[in-house]
């Protein structure tokens, strides 16, 4: 049996929303994202990381500029991320990797040996609900970047809806070690 495996979206989620982000000078945190990373990772969880980043194709960042970025979430979040996924794609290129396809959520699952029906996508948008949903994972909508805007807009209804992603993190920790999920 694989390993339950938390995939996470980047901006709005596990860091501050900062469009475009694109130097490690803008880069925050939110204040509850070392706990919440270290209650999954103290729970066994593998931490995966799943980002759009149109701002490569865009040409206004580089990807370079995005790995320095994630350089530094590993310095802050003591390395407890085990994965990096994402797609430099606009939205209209019609890519395989872009949310809500499941290009990066296949390619970790190449790279790691996953038990899908453990395992939980974590985002602030729509996108992210729908990703999970078409991966067949169970699914948090966290209210901080995006969050409040995007719940009006759900068509799919996510498994839970948390104030920020330690909220969530502690429910499905919860919800992990009581069997419901």
């Amino acid at each position: 049996m694989g390993q339950s495996a938390i995939f996470l979206d980047r901006d709005g989620t596990l860091i501050e929303e900062v469009n475009f982000l694109s130097r490690v000078e803008d880069l925050r945190l939110f204040p509850f994202t070392a706990e919440a990373v270290k209650l999954l990772k103290d729970s066994g969880y593998l931490i995966i990381v799943v980002t759009n980043q149109s701002g490569i194709g865009r040409e206004i960042y580089t990807v370079e500029d995005m790995h320095a970025i994630h350089a530094q979430i590993q310095v802050e979040l003591d390395n407890a991320i085990d994965a990096f996924y994402f797609c430099p794609h606009l939205p209209d290129e019609g890519c395989a990797c872009r949310k809500p396809r499941l290009g990066m959520i296949e390619a970790a699952l190449a790279d790691f040996d996953i038990d899908l029906e453990r395992s939980w996508m974590v985002g602030d948008k729509k996108i992210d609900v729908e990703t999970g949903a078409a991966g067949r994972l169970s699914t948090a909508l966290v209210l901080t970047g995006y969050g409040h805007e995007h719940q009006v807009l759900l068509e799919i209804q996510p498994t839970l809806i948390a104030s920020d992603l330690n909220e969530a993190v502690k429910s499905i920790v919860s919800l992990s070690s009581n069997g419901s999920i």
